[in-house]
């Protein structure tokens, strides 16, 4: 695993053995620059989205809402209240996601990491007050 991962945001305060554990199971997945990966409204796909690089452009109604780059996280609302997408995702560059899943969420849960679980509410409150 790169160093880039674990220099990600959502990744720096917790230890080297839990994020291999968390990433081990997950999908890395590229876009190309002006791809849109979701559209707002679609049905959720139970994944969830940690940027490794790249940025992308986020739309609620074709506004623009907010741009994210490494490190932050999209999606895990859809996915956690079972809801459509809210958002339309595209990027503004090469981008390349960690996908995570339910399964992936409800694993960490149970194996109680408790700095990837704070962490990961922290984002979701970040990204909801936005």
């Amino acid at each position: 695993m790169t160093e880039t991962v674990y220099s990600l945001k959502i990744f720096q305060w917790i230890e080297r053995d839990v994020v291999d554990n968390i990433i081990l199971n997950c999908e890395d997945r590229p876009f190309w620059s002006g791809e849109i990966i979701m559209m707002e409204w679609e049905k959720s796909n139970w994944e969830w989205y940690i940027i490794k690089s790249g940025q992308v452009e986020i739309n609620i109604r074709w506004q623009k809402v907010a741009e994210l780059s490494a490190g932050d996280i999209f999606w895990e609302i859809a996915l956690l209240n079972e809801e459509d997408r809210t958002a339309t995702i595209t990027t503004l560059s090469e981008v390349e996601v960690i996908v995570l899943t339910l399964d992936n969420l409800i694993e960490m849960i149970n194996n109680d990491e408790n700095k990837i679980n704070k962490e990961i509410m922290k984002r979701i409150e970040e990204n909801i007050s936005r």
